[in-house]
């Protein structure tokens, strides 16, 4: 069956559900989204979606700090290169596993950029990492 492009807000529901359900279960990024960390889905989806909509389809009025919430978690627990690159491999996981077309090339290739930026303001501009790249489990049943 061949993919569909990213077309519309209610696209991007079931790529966020899918990505942060991977993410949450992912055994080096799933603490940043237990429940002891504050993260509550429900509550916060709005506001990732907007995000995400203003970022792929130029429509939503996205008016938040993206990278404050970010920042208070590598305040209770440093984020590193390793941690932003598993979630760039999720990410593009679980757009691969649902969209294909020029939409879905965005969402990955700017989820790559907001990541090496976020990295980059979080370490004060070291974004070397140590070298980590392998795909989990996880990214890989995300694509079937």
């Amino acid at each position: 069956m061949e993919k569909r492009d990213i077309a519309d807000r209610a696209d991007l529901d079931p790529l966020l559900r899918r990505f942060y359900a991977a993410a949450a279960a992912d055994p080096l990024i799933g603490p940043y989204f237990a429940g002891g960390a504050g993260f509550d889905l429900e509550r916060h989806l709005p506001h990732i979606t907007d995000f995400w909509e203003s970022a792929l389809l130029r429509t939503a009025d996205y008016r938040r700090n993206a990278f404050a919430p970010h920042r208070e978690l590598h305040r209770g627990r440093p984020l590193t290169a390793e941690h932003f690159g598993r979630w760039v491999q999720l990410w593009q996981a679980a757009v691969d596993g649902l969209y294909a077309g020029p939409l879905a090339e965005r969402a990955k290739a700017q989820g790559e950029r907001i990541a090496v930026a976020m990295l980059r303001r979080i370490s004060g501009g070291d974004t070397s990492g140590d070298g980590v790249g392998f795909v989990p489990l996880a990214a890989v049943l995300l694509r079937s």
